[in-house]
């Protein structure tokens, strides 16, 4: 439940001397202008393929350089081959109705940029993939700043068969959950004689998050039949909303060669956040795109060639009863506000709100009075009132409600 509090005008005031004007350092990065990133990969999946090109970014905070209008092919040793299109500038996709990657076959990346420089990438076959038995949970915690700090929640695992075909496997995951605001905004605000609902409450949406990290595992050594309680995800459950209505987790799990393998295993060592990493990566970790006429110039990132088995699971409230899990509480206080909290100062219901905005509030709704005057203004930070600011109105197309409304 939100609770509301009554807020003297001064306090908002008081605010907006308080924030502190720190100039960013962004060192500019040298010796990167020639160097191309390469983020590619190609399944067996029935979806487009891609390929994105860029070049390190100059400055830090700055998005770095997409690279437009090269040419892109990927073919296969069997003869077949497609010509990317450019979706969007530096992001080339196959047409997911004429191509896709085929188990067993091998696969050779080529790349044309503008400048007309060209690179190959290493041949690279795709292996078979086991498919994942099961994906379930159990409690567990999370120690924190060299073991002064706990954290309790869930952690996800896998189980999976193991192959004789392929011996190194990768794992990404998409999560999805429901969520609701705790005071959703349901008037817009005109000024005091013209307050209207709003066409859509943005109170329940989905949110979306992907992995950033570099999980992997060779069983090349292992005589084991299976890989067993394969650790995937932890989440805190006081610290996300995630487990408050639904929430659901799609792992794919994907073939690797040992190549590849190795690839990810050094960036896993020297990059444990995994994010950007096709930029991030040291000159040191080897890509296996070249550049045809100077073998000796650095490319980043990788051709990345898999088989791919993925699994949906979901948990609901329920499922996390037996635990005694700490739960998320909303930090959502709503205001309430009224020209006569303010005496004796004289200020009306347009300048409150006018200033209650400029401090990063939203308005939520009028209280009126048993005459049917405008009584009282609700505020509460953004974050509360509207569930797009991180989440989307629609819902998953392969989402089941397994909790009513």
């Amino acid at each position: 439940m939100v609770k509301y509090i009554r807020i003297p005008l001064i306090l908002l005031f008081f605010v907006s001397f308080l924030s502190t004007c720190i100039d960013p350092f962004s060192p500019k990065l040298k010796g990167t202008q020639a160097l191309l990133v390469v983020d590619a990969l190609l399944t067996n999946e029935n979806r487009s393929c891609y390929v994105k090109l860029s070049k390190p970014r100059q400055l830090q905070n700055y998005e770095r350089p997409m690279v437009s209008g090269a040419t892109i092919t990927i073919r296969a040793i069997n003869g077949v081959s497609t010509t990317l299109r450019e979706t969007t500038p530096g992001v080339y996709k196959t047409d997911s109705l004429l191509f896709h990657g085929e188990t067993g076959n091998t696969y050779i990346l080529y790349i044309k940029t503008p400048e007309g420089t060209e690179y190959e990438s290493d041949p690279c076959t795709m292996y078979p993939v086991q498919q994942i038995d099961r994906i379930y949970f159990d409690k567990d915690q999370e120690i924190l700043n060299n073991g002064r700090e706990t954290q309790t929640g869930i952690r996800i695992f896998l189980d999976t068969e193991n192959s004789s075909d392929s011996k190194y496997l990768r794992w990404t995951y998409n999560e999805y959950w429901k969520f609701s605001v705790p005071d959703p905004k349901t008037f817009d605000y005109i000024n005091e004689m013209n307050i209207n609902e709003v066409e859509q409450v943005k109170q329940v949406c989905w949110a979306y998050n992907k992995s950033d990290e570099i999980l992997i595992q060779s069983v090349e050594s292992s005589q084991a039949n299976k890989i067993e309680k394969e650790p995937i995800l932890f989440i805190a459950s006081d610290m996300s909303d995630r487990f408050l209505i639904q929430y659901c987790i799609e792992v794919k799990q994907l073939s690797l060669s040992k190549p590849e393998f190795e690839f990810w295993d050094h960036m896993k060592q020297i990059n444990e956040t995994g994010s950007d990493i096709f930029e991030k990566q040291p000159f040191s970790v080897n890509s296996n795109i070249h550049n045809l006429i100077n073998p000796d110039e650095t490319v980043l990132g990788y051709f990345q060639v898999s088989s791919v088995e993925q699994k949906r699971f979901y948990i609901i409230p329920g499922d996390l009863s037996d635990f005694n899990l700490p739960v998320y509480k909303y930090d959502c206080k709503g205001v309430e506000v009224a020209p006569g909290d303010y005496l004796p100062l004289k200020i009306t219901f347009d300048e409150i709100y006018a200033r209650f905005i400029s401090n990063g509030f939203a308005f939520v709704r009028p209280i009126y009075s048993m005459a049917g005057g405008l009584q009282t203004m609700v505020f509460a930070l953004p974050a509360c009132t509207d569930c797009t600011l991180r989440g989307n109105l629609k819902k998953p197309d392969f989402w089941i409600d397994l909790v009513k409304p």
